[in-house]
C-alpha cells in the first residue's frame, strides 16, 4: 500500500503560499470543536487528534472512540473536495487539482486500512449541521456496540445506518431531509 511519502508531491507555485498553507489549522477547526463540544455534553468520552495504526496507515483521527473502534473524521470542504463547496483555484492550475486528488486518495486509503482492522469510519463535512453530525455519530456508536452502553441507549433518534464508511451527506440527500 502506498504511502503519503511515496507518491507525487506537487510544488507550490510560491513560499508565500506554502507559508499561508502551513498556516492553516489541522486541529481544533470551528466544526471539530463544536461537535466535541455537543458529544462531551452528552456524556461520551472520546480521545482527540490521537494517532491510529492500521497495518501500514497510520492516521491523526480528529474524535476517536477506541474501546468502539470508531474514527469520526471532520473534513473541510475545500481540502477534501466537498461537491458541494469543494473548488479548484484557479492560479497554479498545475499544483492544485493534483494536491486535492492526493487528499482524496488519502482519505481512501486511510478508510480502507481502518476498516480492514475492523474500525467504523464515519467522514463528516464540516459544513454539516452539529446536530446532524452528533445523530450521525451517535448511530455509527450504537451499531458498533448494538445500543448495550447506558449512554447511547436513551438517544432520541438512535438508528443504526447501514454504512458507515463515508456518511458525508450529498447535497441531494440534505435537501430532500430538510424538505421532509
Amino acid at each position: 500500500m502506498a504511502r503519503d511519502r511515496d507518491l507525487p508531491y506537487p510544488k507550490p507555485g510560491s513560499s508565500a503560499v506554502s507559508a499561508i498553507m502551513r498556516g492553516n489549522r489541522c486541529v481544533d477547526t470551528g466544526p471539530e470543536v463544536a461537535l466535541r463540544s455537543a458529544l462531551h455534553g452528552m456524556g461520551l468520552r472520546f480521545h482527540k487528534d490521537r494517532r491510529v495504526h492500521a497495518g501500514e496507515v497510520r492516521v491523526k483521527v480528529d474524535i476517536v472512540f477506541p474501546t468502539y473502534r470508531v474514527a469520526v473524521f471532520v473534513d473541510g470542504c475545500f481540502w477534501h473536495s466537498c461537491p458541494e463547496h469543494g473548488r479548484v483555484p484557479a492560479r497554479n492550475p498545475g499544483y492544485w487539482p493534483t494536491k486535492l486528488a492526493r487528499n482524496r486518495e488519502r482519505d481512501r486509503r486511510v478508510n480502507t486500512a481502518l476498516r480492514r482492522e475492523g474500525w467504523t469510519v464515519l467522514r463528516l463535512w464540516e459544513h454539516v449541521a452539529v446536530e446532524e453530525a452528533v445523530q450521525h455519530v451517535l448511530a455509527a456508536l450504537a451499531a458498533a456496540t448494538n445500543a448495550e452502553d447506558p449512554k447511547l441507549r436513551n438517544r432520541r433518534g438512535l438508528t443504526a445506518p447501514n454504512d458507515h464508511e463515508d456518511r458525508r451527506p450529498a447535497p441531494a440527500q440534505r435537501l430532500a431531509a430538510a424538505s421532509a
